[in-house]
């Protein structure tokens, strides 16, 4: 059976940091990416499997919520959840925490599963796909997050 979670832990480069003295919003999306394809590899499609499969994941819609301030040499870590799923889709909800483990930002993400030769989106490989079903089992058993959903407006 597959773990109930997935984490992605990282810590605030100097890199990161604006002039404003916290972490830049596009450093959020890069820290997001970056657990995403973290995800990826937990999923199965390592880079070996995704060569062997012909296959990967691309990003179709992405919507990002700041909560909190982050700062430089922060520990932050990255929460997965799977929301929704089908054949070759995947609505995921990242949430990311700092040390203290308060929520400072979200990001919640359709992905799609594609062939890679046909470059054309196709049903995730058989063992991929029972990760990901084993995972939405225990997933739905949790209350929707707060920030999922959401549309940008006043």
């Amino acid at each position: 059976m597959a773990q109930s979670s997935f984490i992605h832990e990282v810590q605030v480069g100097s890199e990161w940091v604006d002039y404003n003295g916290h972490m830049n919003d596009a450093a959020y999306a890069k820290v997001f990416s970056q657990a995403a394809d973290s995800f990826i590899d937990f999923l199965g499609l390592t880079e070996t499997a995704r060569s062997r499969y012909n296959y990967t994941i691309f990003t179709l819609e992405t919507h990002l919520c700041y909560l909190k301030e982050v700062h430089e040499h922060e520990r932050l870590a990255i929460e997965f959840r799977l929301l929704e799923s089908d054949a070759k889709r995947l609505h995921s909800f990242l949430s990311m925490t700092n040390s203290a483990g308060e929520l400072v930002a979200t990001s919640e993400q359709m992905w799609i599963g594609m062939d890679t030769i046909k470059n054309k989106p196709a049903p995730f490989p058989q063992e991929v796909a029972e990760t990901i079903e084993a995972l939405s089992i225990l997933h739905k058993k949790l209350p929707m997050p707060k920030q999922a959903g959401r549309r940008i407006g006043f």
